[in-house]
């Protein structure tokens, strides 16, 4: 597995924990302190997606960026 794919799986996974933090929170039956891990939670995947996502960003910047020539 390259270093691509085991960051593109992190993502995935990272917006999934997302996706299902958001469906909790929406359950009315929620205590104040479950709430509020949950929001720490989407808070913190939240981070760790945007430095994955600028990685990746920077990879592809680095595939797609056309060679300088020789001045």
């Amino acid at each position: 597995m390259t270093e691509s794919d085991a960051l593109d799986r992190s993502i995935s996974e990272l917006k999934s924990q997302q996706r299902d933090a958001w469906q909790q929170l929406s359950k009315p039956s929620l205590t104040k302190f479950e709430s509020k891990e949950l929001r720490n939670q989407i808070r913190q995947s939240g981070e760790e997606l945007r430095r994955c996502l600028a990685k990746q960003s920077a990879q592809y910047a680095k595939v797609a960026a056309p060679p300088l020539a020789p001045a």
